[in-house]
């Protein structure tokens, strides 16, 4: 394991004295499990050094929720006690965009589709290129692991829900050709993962997830920051 890992501000843009620290924006991220080795292997990618944002680091496909996942098409629903967790604190149609946006990322980052064939059918903006491939988004495979929000000093926030799910659900283990907003991305067991140069949010997350293969029961951690960073449990 690396000695220390990126503090909040690496790789970040870092916001300007005086000016008020502004809104998170609603994010979703996959943590994609694969389970046909000796050891369970996370998929990982790593962000653009031109990127303001966690540049240069590595990272769980995710983005921010568009307008379009609140109307989004599915091949199946959040399971009743998934949407449950998130209806403590946001609307089922916000829950459902979630679950969305981090699979739409998904599939836009990574090129790999959490998803169920289906007949053609047409879909709005970002959808339309994932609706193209015959299939659409496996919600029922989402579990909730992590909630955090990003520190107000820095100049992009995010309210970022981390989703977990198999990959024996991805249609296909092989990248979609012409898909792929990161620079590279690769298959790590556990330990592979927290040697990468990684934010301090994703390698709280890589953590958490290695207890809860132990205790699946395990309450929910929402990481948030003021002075410092303080975790409770949401869940």
């Amino acid at each position: 394991m690396t000695d220390q890992a990126p503090r909040p501000t690496e790789g970040n843009r870092v916001r300007q004295p005086g000016v008020k620290a502004v809104k998170p924006r609603d994010a979703a991220t996959l943590f994609i499990i694969r389970r046909d080795g000796p050891k369970p292997r996370v998929l990982m990618g790593k962000r653009h050094g031109g990127h303001d944002f966690m540049a240069n680091l590595w990272v769980f496909p995710g983005g921010r929720v568009d307008k379009t996942d609140f109307k989004g098409p599915f091949a199946t629903d959040l399971r009743p006690e998934v949407a449950a967790k998130f209806q403590t604190y946001v609307s089922a149609g916000k829950a459902r965009a979630l679950g969305l946006a981090a699979i739409r990322e998904t599939f836009e980052e990574a090129g790999l589709l959490l998803a169920k064939p289906v007949e053609s059918r047409p879909a709005l903006g970002p959808w339309r290129e994932f609706m193209a491939h015959g299939a659409a988004p496996d919600l029922e495979a989402l579990s909730l692991v992590y909630r955090a929000v990003t520190p107000p000093m820095l100049a992009k926030r995010f309210d970022t829900w981390f989703l977990m799910a198999d990959a024996e659900r991805l249609v296909s283990l092989e990248r979609q050709p012409d898909c792929g907003e990161l620079e590279e991305i690769a298959w790590f067991d556990f330990q592979e993962a927290l040697d990468l140069k990684l934010p301090m949010v994703t390698r709280s997350v890589i953590t958490e997830v290695m207890a809860r293969l132990e205790d699946p029961e395990r309450s929910i951690p929402y990481m948030r920051f003021r002075s410092g960073p303080t975790k409770a449990r949401i869940l």
